[in-house]
């Protein structure tokens, strides 16, 4: 779904997942800067948007999801996992209740499974699910913002800033009043340099939650019984998980980033040595320079210096090993 925001000044299309919205206006950094500053706003009007209305939606959802939703107020934040039955993270939903709906919104193009797997478990229970994608754009605005939500509109308010659910007729006015616009690539570096995962980015078709510290924020240890529970519970009370994400700082002179899926080997080991993770995100900070996100194997010292290709990186634990 295109963006009518890419016809403002200076809007460069972003490719791959992320196709359909601005990669960024025209000066990266000053973006970068402006919503670190808490000022102008996001276009994720390409995130897809699902809600789920009646009486049980929330002891429903309770049953499908790895976090705690059963007793969620009215208005609070909170997000979830979808696992497979063995445990992989399939899907991740950023989640709020208005009262009468859940709003959720998951990554581009992946609604359409979502929605499929939940009319599949719907049976006796009294919940409707809807795609709501073609009338509900996301927009973002980053902590600190003091940009006005107009009256109606569903709001996820977390310590990163706030997800608008805005009918997605009213984006163009909207973006006049809330401007300055930030591209998806100054979200990402920021997203980045918080050590905030993103499904098909941070995962791949094995991760599982702990990996990715995901344990707390997204999967609620004391609840029933859900769809690759026994997985969570077994390397919680077992065990470690056999990856861990880390931050890494990046070679500043070099050109071109390591794109995702580049791998990762120990610096001090032969170009052709043993591989030893690979990364997931990087992106160019307008204070940290050149830095990525990456998984690595659990056992790989903490203080071992990285080579991502030609790429020399230095690690910082996010994940305890």
């Amino acid at each position: 779904m295109k963006s009518p925001l890419l016809t403002l000044p200076g809007a460069v299309p972003a490719e791959g997942v992320d196709e359909g919205v601005a990669a960024h206006y025209g000066d990266l950094f000053r973006e970068q800067r402006a919503l670190a500053d808490g000022t102008g706003f996001v276009d994720l009007s390409h995130r897809g948007v699902v809600t789920v209305t009646g009486d049980d939606r929330l002891s429903w959802l309770h049953l499908l999801l790895t976090q705690h939703v059963t007793d969620l107020p009215a208005g609070q934040a909170t997000e979830a996992l979808i696992l497979s039955a063995h445990g992989h993270i399939e899907h991740a939903l950023y989640l709020v209740d208005d009262g009468t709906t859940v709003w959720a919104h998951v990554e581009p193009g992946t609604q359409e499974a979502l929605l499929a797997y939940l009319e599949s478990m719907k049976f006796f229970y009294r919940v409707e699910v809807a795609d709501r994608t073609a009338d509900t754009a996301v927009v973002h605005l980053p902590a600190g913002s003091i940009t006005e939500v107009p009256d109606g509109v569903v709001v996820r308010e977390t310590p990163y800033g706030r997800d608008l659910f805005l009918p997605r007729e009213d984006l163009e006015a909207y973006a006049e009043k809330a401007g300055p616009a930030a591209g998806i690539l100054a979200h990402e570096a920021l997203r980045v340099e918080q050590h905030r995962p993103r499904v098909g980015f941070e995962t791949d078709h094995r991760t599982i939650p702990h990996e990715l510290g995901w344990i707390g924020t997204a999967v609620h240890l004391q609840k029933g019984c859900y769809r690759g529970q026994e997985t969570v519970a077994r390397v919680q009370n077992l065990g470690k998980p056999p990856r861990r994400l880390v931050f890494l700082h990046l070679d500043g002179s070099e050109v071109h980033l390591p794109p995702h899926g580049t791998e990762l080997r120990v610096a001090d080991e032969a170009a052709d040595g043993r591989k030893i993770g690979f990364i997931t995100t990087s992106v160019r900070h307008h204070e940290l320079g050149p830095v990525a996100l990456a998984l690595v194997k659990r056992n790989v010292p903490l203080d071992a210096p990285l080579m991502a290709d030609t790429t020399a990186a230095a690690q910082e634990i996010v994940v305890e090993p």
